[in-house]
């Protein structure tokens, strides 16, 4: 306790010197959370899973990927056809639907980009949305069951519901019962529907997304060849891409091989991948940006923490060296010594650190709703829990790697060179 205490009095007895160090080390611990936050969302959803393994279903010749709607059933099932064969353990179709909040201003905030699913499978098949617990799996529980009782209801991202209001991140749910009317852009002009906006999704990854009820988004092609007297163009083709679950790796492989040999999926014809190959193909366009920050940003900051800290206890040691001449005569040994410079470098630095990381959590999840950073098709990250152990982590060893020199320098102060230096 006494020796802590010593360290303690160590740090505050320069207080400028100290503080300058440690707002440093929160700023760049600060960079550097950021940075792997979003690292890891992005390494996550490319990373294979040996578990609970997810399919995509596209087509193989074009992009975006257009499949005919009579697709969605028999690729639900597997393109199962004998027995035997294998049969995902969950599926979800996703459709399209590319919209304006106002025909007369297209800007990039009135966009609406939606997908068009089967209520339900929300809960079990939205990769994250299957993860929620407590009172965020029993809002968004709430708002699909509405969204199954009301066809034309709509389960917006935090951003539209931001832009709808014209107001903060803190009062989103003020949209909630209300109606919008949207115009359909590009191909799907056309279709223009009408919503209730019946929930919102948890912030996060589905920001910029929004979900409706694939019936009544089929029903609008219905209504468009009865209104003009001729088919969309869509009506046809719009089946976009078709998530499947199996339990594993072999079953995957399996399941990608049937329906990929099925002759139903001909023309046109499909292809089976893993989420994570699907993934990491939408985002090959960032990746030279996410190399930036895997290998240069984040290495960067840390090696920025390093030096100041060394700079700062090096300083220390070079003005104290007469003082540790005292505590060796007094019978201070030269690994207590050692200890005590590393002690006050790993107080300074994982200090730095926990304050960094308990701030960037509570600022960024609680009070700004997440960290708004568009990448592909993500607008908002979340910090992960992990974070409040990365800042001490961080700030620690950069501490004590910076320190080393400097430490081994005091431990290795001679009493009688310094007293002969003083007479």
């Amino acid at each position: 306790m006494k020796f802590a205490m010593l360290i303690l009095r160590n740090v505050i007895r320069n207080p400028m010197r100290s503080i300058l160090s440690v707002l440093v080390t929160v700023v760049l611990v600060f960079v550097v959370i950021v940075v792997w936050s979003v690292l890891s969302l992005l390494d996550y959803l490319t990373t294979e899973k040996s578990q609970n393994f997810r399919g995509l279903v596209t087509e193989r010749w074009s992009i975006p990927s257009r499949l005919p709607f009579s697709y969605a059933d028999p690729l639900s099932r597997g393109a199962a056809r004998r027995p035997g064969d294998v049969m995902p353990t969950d599926s979800m179709t996703w459709q399209f639907y590319v919209s304006t909040l106002d025909k007369e201003k297209i800007t990039r905030e009135s966009l609406l980009f939606c997908v068009a699913v089967e209520p339900a499978k929300i809960l079990t098949m939205m990769d994250g949305l299957d993860l929620l617990e407590g009172n965020d799996l029993a809002e968004l529980t709430r708002y699909v069951k509405v969204l199954e009782e009301k066809r034309q209801g709509i389960i917006l991202g935090r951003n539209h519901a931001v832009n709808l209001l014209q107001k903060s991140l803190f009062e989103p749910k003020e949209i909630i019962g209300k109606r919008i009317n949207v115009t359909g852009l590009a191909t799907f002009k056309g279709i223009d529907l009408e919503f209730e906006v019946v929930g919102l999704f948890p912030p996060g990854r589905y920001d910029t997304l929004a979900a409706i009820n694939r019936e009544y988004y089929n029903n609008a092609f219905d209504a468009y060849q009865r209104n003009t007297g001729r088919t969309h163009p869509l009506a046809g083709a719009n089946l976009n891409l078709v998530w499947l679950k199996v339990p594993d790796t072999n079953s995957f492989t399996r399941l990608a091989e049937q329906i990929e040999n099925a002759p139903d999926f001909a023309n046109p014809a499909v292809k089976c991948e893993t989420a994570a190959s699907g993934y990491a193909s939408f985002l090959g366009g960032f990746k030279d940006l996410i190399w930036g920050m895997r290998w240069l940003l984040a290495p960067a900051c840390l090696f920025t923490i390093l030096l100041v800290i060394a700079n700062a206890i090096s300083i220390s040691v070079r003005e104290r060296r007469q003082e540790m001449a005292v505590m060796k005569v007094l019978g201070f040994r030269p690994w207590q010594i050692l200890a005590l410079v590393l002690g006050e470098s790993l107080l300074l630095g994982a200090g730095a650190g926990m304050l960094s990381s308990g701030g960037t959590y509570l600022v960024i999840n609680v009070l700004m709703g997440g960290l708004k950073f568009p990448i592909a098709f993500f607008d908002r990250f979340m910090v992960p829990e992990a974070a409040l152990w990365w800042g001490p982590s961080v700030g620690g060893l950069a501490a004590l790697l910076g320190s080393l020199l400097p430490a081994w320098s005091a431990r290795n102060v001679k009493a009688a060179e310094v007293f002969a230096k003083i007479t």
